[in-house]
């Protein structure tokens, strides 16, 4: 015999179970179904522990990549980031703001799960976990009417489960994207969505370290582990944002919070440039420092970045045509910068604040943080993340085409398009 609910959702990560509780708490008989063995994963690893819950600017649309830039609107407006704190501190959450915006809990990511759990179980949700959905069906013709026995909206989908089959009038997706993979991560949301025929923007690894082939990072690969400010742009989408944030040289590549901002935005084959004295006129400074002292050219600039970057750097090839070296003469990071003419310091400089390098790649679904790409927005009602052509059907948090910054954007549209969506649902 078939168990009747309102709404089933799959997936119990962020946007699954604050969706779920929201539902339940509206009168709505919810179950909540997911694969997995342990509860919201990557909400206990977010934030090295104490989860990255929300960022004071995430309610800015702008600060989200999606095909359709406007999608994003309507739920992050309406669920703003101080709704989802005024939850927190009913449950006597500590928290704190630790940069630029970025909030965190005080202690445990675990209290943003329990959180959660409790929100659920005050709805009464069903748990059905861990619990594999083998199939998916419509029921067409609607066969099943009220009846004062069953006073539930009537069911639209059938779901084959392990642990039966389950009917219910709303579906709701909220199975994540493709990152970090060893948590549990699946393509199911995006195979269910192309199954009712949705398009599905193709999914990509973001918030990612980027990689170099062994031959070019040869020069910087014992870099590893040094880090610094610097700002970052990408060259061949001038409408991409520049990031000011700091940069982590690894023994394949490029990481930190400035790389993995402008990973989302990076496609392959492109160059990425980074200013490694921001805020600064180094032209400037290398003129006045000929002028007045006998100061070698890597002392200087070894005041801007670690010493062992500016030998990295300055022994480069592509420096090296700018300061040619001739019999006789010290290599470049030895040089005196009075013995350099105005060209070549401003050519160098220049150099120095667009350092162009070319990703080979990026380290993959290993370690992106997220998924950009996904179900395509034109699909989805933005007030109520319905499909517009599977009336029942919704689609919330990451398995959507909506991708925020680092430092908590992606729980905010979790709890915003998760809120919006479990307003909607039919009640009986």
């Amino acid at each position: 015999m078939s168990m009747r609910f309102d709404a089933v959702i799959v997936g119990a990560g962020a946007a699954g179970l604050f969706c779920a509780g929201v539902a339940a708490q509206r009168g709505l008989r919810v179950a909540l179904i997911d694969h997995s063995e342990h509860l919201a994963e990557k909400i206990r690893i977010s934030g090295g522990g104490r989860c990255n819950f929300t960022n004071l600017e995430a309610d800015k649309p702008e600060r989200f990549l999606s095909e359709d830039p406007r999608f994003a609107r309507h739920a992050l407006k309406t669920y703003r980031p101080e709704r989802f704190i005024a939850l927190l501190r009913s449950h006597g959450i500590g928290w704190h703001e630790k940069h630029r915006g970025q909030l965190f809990c005080d202690d445990s990511s675990e209290r943003i799960i329990d959180m959660l759990r409790t929100e659920c179980d005050r709805g009464g949700v069903h748990w059905m976990r861990p619990c594999v959905v083998h199939e998916v069906s419509r029921i067409e013709p609607l066969q099943v009417e009220h009846t004062a026995d069953s006073p539930h909206a009537v069911p639209r989908f059938a779901l084959r489960t392990d642990a039966g089959e389950l009917v219910c009038a709303s579906l709701v997706v909220a199975t994540g994207g493709l990152s970090i993979p060893k948590i549990g991560a699946s393509d199911w949301g995006f195979r269910l969505a192309r199954q009712f025929g949705l398009q599905v923007i193709t999914p990509r690894p973001a918030l990612v370290p980027l990689t170099f082939t062994a031959q070019s990072w040869q020069p910087f690969a014992e870099l590893s582990g040094l880090a610094l400010e610097v700002e970052l742009a990408l060259p061949e989408r001038p409408d991409a944002p520049r990031f000011r944030e700091d940069l982590l040289f690894t023994h394949r590549g490029l990481s930190g919070p400035a790389i993995l901002q402008g990973s989302s935005y990076w496609h392959a084959g492109e160059p990425i440039a980074m200013d490694l004295a921001p805020g600064r006129d180094l032209g400037r400074e290398l003129m006045i420092a000929r002028d007045g002292t006998r100061q070698q050219l890597g002392t200087a600039l070894s005041a801007i970045v670690p010493r062992r970057l500016a030998q990295a750097w300055l022994a480069d090839g592509e420096i090296a045509q700018i300061l040619p070296a001739t019999p006789g003469m010290p290599a470049v990071f030895e040089r005196r910068i009075a013995e350099l003419g105005n060209r070549a310091l401003l050519a160098l400089a220049a150099r120095f604040k667009d350092w162009r390098v070319h990703p080979a790649g990026t380290e993959g679904w290993r370690k992106a943080e997220v998924t950009a790409g996904g179900i395509a927005t034109p699909e989805l009602d933005p007030r109520t993340l319905q499909a517009h052509r599977v009336p029942g059907l919704y689609c919330i948090g990451e398995v959507v085409d909506v991708t925020g910054w680092l430092g908590g954007y992606n729980f905010q549209w979790a709890w915003a398009s998760a809120w919006c969506a479990a307003q909607a649902l039919a009640r009986p």
